[in-house]
């Protein structure tokens, strides 16, 4: 794929196979029997006693921003109640997220620095750190505040790619082939992996229609909205344009971003429930919408790797720079669940946090480790600040780290210590890297 001109920023196989991962994406009993005693994986630090670190990749989604839209849009219209005043343009990082990000970046230089993996003050050679961003301005100006928070007095440069406020093919998650067939297959295999939770809905549409006051917004009054049902649902597998879930998910999905975003903002509980104060599980169930969407959308593994496979390339060609020791790729929800899905994560749902996922800001640590023998390992840990932490702007340091949930994959094992041998998780890239090709050969080739 053709990349755009590189912009810097100065800051202070077969388809049986593929289908039958379905089937091993559900469960795993290859676990650690150190993580076979911790049941949720939640870890107290990134620190692995008796092994030496040597290499971090990140990638990472971006912090709160405001709702994709603003005044006068469908999102505007669909309730009564004047939603929060944001500090950002649609779509764009909020003053809030700003702060929070380099609050993540301070955390991760205190680890780094305890790992003595960078020394106090750290200036890297242009080689040895890498901050690269989509070309939106919620992901540059997140990278810009997490290497103003790990690398204060560096004066990193971050990377973009494309035209400012484009989508980097890297990071765009769009399908990169499509035909007849293998939208048909495609579009069983989301309804089989997510058709019964989006059918499960009803509830959920229920408690925030009554949170938003739904039915006396303007756009019901009119009949352009309509009430939210959950047998209307169809798929969008389009060449080059991201794919999706199609029908009342859809709309809803906007409703639920706005008001887990509103609720992350506004530290009043009532006023972020427009009047009602909702409980933490009320706050689950309405951020589950569009979790269940993201994840009918980027996760089946048929959409996983062909949408993934540009950032899975990215990510292997970082992990095997033998010039770089810090990697931070930051993107969108989409990026990581794409990954984690093509990668064969298994199952798992965050702690303390309404987003059980994939988490506003959170962060796929992928970090090399070496024992006293010279053996290459890595761990694969999801970080990412707590409900509270987001709304209270908790300042993060190693008494006080972030949430730090390990990563288990189907297709690979770990020690006694949690971690993956070099070897297993570079042959795991290139099974997935490869799996792309497969699916061109007889989807895009036989289409043609």
């Amino acid at each position: 794929m053709k990349k755009g001109t590189k912009r810097i920023i100065r800051i202070g196989k077969s388809v049986a196979a593929l289908i039958f991962s379905v089937c091993i994406l559900m469960t795993s009993s290859q676990v650690g029997e150190v993580y076979a005693a911790n049941s949720d994986n939640l870890l107290s630090s990134l620190h692995h006693n008796g092994y030496k670190l040597e290499q971090v990749v990140v990638l990472s989604r971006h912090n709160i921003r405001s709702p994709l839209s603003g005044k006068g849009s469908t999102l505007d219209k669909s309730t009564p109640y004047k939603w929060h005043e944001w500090t950002s343009a649609p779509s764009e990082l909020s003053l809030k997220g700003g702060m929070l990000e380099t609050s993540m970046g301070q955390y991760f230089r205190r680890w780094l620095e305890a790992e003595q993996f960078i020394p106090a003050n750290y200036h890297p050679t242009s080689e040895e750190v890498r901050i690269y961003a989509n070309s939106k301005q919620r992901t540059i100006a997140t990278a810009q505040y997490f290497a103003a928070g790990m690398l204060p007095t560096a004066n990193m440069d971050v990377e973009y790619h494309a035209e400012f406020d484009k989508m980097d093919p890297v990071f765009n998650p769009q399908l990169t082939f499509s035909s007849d067939a293998y939208k048909k297959d495609a579009t069983n295999q989301i309804m089989a992996l997510y058709g019964n939770s989006i059918a499960q809905l009803e509830d959920n549409y229920d408690l925030m229609e009554d949170v938003i006051d739904y039915h006396k917004s303007e756009r019901y009054k009119t009949g352009e909205l309509t009430d939210f049902v959950t047998n209307d649902s169809s798929t969008k597998l389009e060449a080059w344009q991201e794919p999706g879930v199609l029908g009342s998910i859809r709309t809803a999905t906007q409703i639920s971003d706005a008001l887990v975003l509103q609720y992350y903002e506004e530290t009043d509980n009532k006023k972020a429930g427009f009047g009602k104060t909702l409980s933490t599980k009320q706050w689950e169930d309405i951020c589950e919408i569009k979790d269940v969407c993201v994840d009918a959308g980027f996760a089946a593994p048929l959409v996983a790797i062909n949408v993934a496979n540009p950032l899975l390339e990215e990510m292997y060609s970082e992990m095997n720079n033998t010039n770089r020791k810090f990697t931070f790729l930051c993107g969108h929800d989409s990026n990581l669940t794409s990954v984690l899905a093509a990668l064969n994560v298994s199952e798992y749902s965050l702690p303390n946090a309404i987003e059980t996922k994939t988490p506003i800001g959170s962060k796929i640590v992928f970090s090399k480790w070496i024992n006293g023998s010279g053996e290459e390992y890595w761990s694969v840990d999801m970080v990412y600040q707590s409900t509270e932490q987001l709304r209270n702007v908790t300042m993060l340091d190693l008494t006080t780290p972030p949430c730090i949930y390990h990563l288990q994959f189907n297709e690979i094992k770990q020690n006694q210590d949690g971690l993956y041998l070099t070897k297993d998780l570079e042959n795991l890239f290139l099974r997935k890297i490869n799996d792309y090709d497969v699916l061109y050969s007889i989807y895009a080739k036989q289409a043609a």
